[in-house]
């Protein structure tokens, strides 16, 4: 039980995340040993559209992680100003393309194309990030199905849980955020996981009051430091999923970690928590479509 920790046990992503990749390597170097000659290797594609310079640093990470670890990568970076049209005629070539096992449209996009309907054209069995209606409905449903991945936050965030033990059956979390990306994935992860989850948002009045009652908590709102320790329960786990810049260029979570941690029993920092465990949850993501394409599990 988290209550019965020491307060202020850092929850390592990164570390975690190493260990994960590493374990990963070993996987393509055996699949690699085991290919027939008429079979393409593992291979992610990671789609950029503009120049904005978070989304650069973001994608530049993946396909570099990915060559790390054995795996092909191949990065295709657009100008801003490519039309809807001619994104999606590339997301439907990499779609009909049987070298490439995973696609990743990398977010956010240019104001004039609309991001769902991008997202939606990525073939659910290559969507290696888990947007897809498809994929989204399946975890909903509790399915395991051939083409399933996980969104590469959330499940990141359920890999430090199990890592580190952290009892999650018969635990109450408080989600804070409803994004299809992280919020409302994470919430249902932790109800497969026999949490009983309360999911916050910014209009959920007095905040405090829920996240108080909480022995796991997840911010993913994207508001810096929102998170106190006067809102958190005595021992509670903390996940911040928050990666916010400052006037003074210092980066910072959700959680006003330096007060939470006096109060909780186990927190991520940022940055060095939940961020390295989305990389390694999506190369996790890229083999495990690989190997369901062969019909491997």
């Amino acid at each position: 039980m988290a209550s019965t920790q020491a307060t202020g046990q850092i929850l390592d992503g990164k570390a975690v995340s190493q260990q994960r990749l590493a374990e990963l390597a070993t996987v393509l170097q055996r699949l690699s040993a085991e290919r027939a000659t008429d079979e393409h290797p593992p291979k992610l594609v990671v789609v950029l559209v503009g120049d904005d310079p978070a989304s650069q640093v973001y994608t530049r990470r993946k396909t570099t992680v990915a060559q790390e670890i054995g795996l092909e990568s191949e990065l295709i970076t657009l100008p801003g100003n490519t039309t809807e049209a001619d994104v999606l005629a590339l997301i439907a070539t990499l779609n009909a393309d049987a070298t490439v096992h995973g696609i990743l449209v990398q977010l956010p996009l240019p104001r004039h194309i609309n991001q769902q309907t991008v997202l939606h054209s990525v073939a659910p069995h290559k969507d290696v990030d888990g947007f897809h209606p498809y994929n989204l409905g399946c975890l909903l449903a509790g399915d395991d199905i051939p083409y399933q991945a996980l969104p590469c936050t959330p499940a990141g965030m359920m890999s430090i849980l199990k890592h580190y033990d952290i009892e999650i059956a018969g635990q109450h979390a408080v989600v804070i955020g409803r994004s299809t990306i992280v919020g409302k994935p994470m919430a249902q992860l932790l109800l497969a996981a026999n949490a009983t989850v309360t999911l916050c948002h910014s209009r959920t009045a007095n905040l405090a009051s829920h996240t108080q009652q909480a022995d796991i908590v997840v911010a993913a709102v994207g508001q810096p430091n929102m998170v106190t320790a006067s809102m958190l329960k005595p021992g509670a786990v903390v996940l911040d999923v928050g990666i916010n810049r400052l006037p003074d260029g210092r980066l910072c979570g959700d959680v006003d970690f330096d007060s939470a941690k006096t109060v909780a029993s186990y927190i991520t920092p940022v940055p060095g928590g939940v961020g390295p465990m989305t990389i390694a949850t999506l190369m996790e993501n890229t083999v495990n479509l690989y190997q369901r394409s062969l019909g491997k599990k």
